[in-house]
């Protein structure tokens, strides 16, 4: 998949604010700070929205019938809800901040697995057709 897109060339920015979103626990005082939380949803924000954009291009190269297509448009159907969420102010509080990162790091790595099902659809369509 490295080659796949250009988003994969942000794929060494994204991973490493993915996990540390996700590495939050939102149920401990331990949160980080309001700050830094809404940086890294400042960050992902738009890459999540390049990897939505490089899906629906790949969305294009498969039957619009095939169940990677099905599921790629649900995913980017939720993507265009989050990824255009206005930004929460700077002063909200540490739990919603966090919040927002998290969701932003699930959506991307939802728009990852979705983009991963399409090129392996892709694939085998090719395959097919030898």
């Amino acid at each position: 998949m490295a080659a796949l897109t250009p988003a994969a060339c942000d794929k060494a920015e994204m991973l490493p604010l993915i996990d540390q979103a996700l590495s939050w626990d939102l149920n401990r005082p331990e949160l980080p700070v309001a700050e830094a939380a809404l940086d890294t949803a400042e960050r992902l924000t738009p890459l999540g929205r390049i990897v939505a954009d490089d899906l629906r291009a790949l969305c294009l190269t498969i039957p619009a019938d095939s169940d990677a297509h099905v599921a790629a448009q649900a995913t980017l159907t939720e993507a265009a809800l989050g990824l255009s969420l206005k930004p929460l102010a700077r002063t909200a509080g540490r739990r919603p901040a966090a919040h927002r990162a998290q969701n932003l790091a699930r959506l991307i790595q939802a728009l990852l697995h979705a983009t991963e099902g399409v090129v392996a659809s892709t694939a085998t369509a090719k395959e097919g057709r030898r």
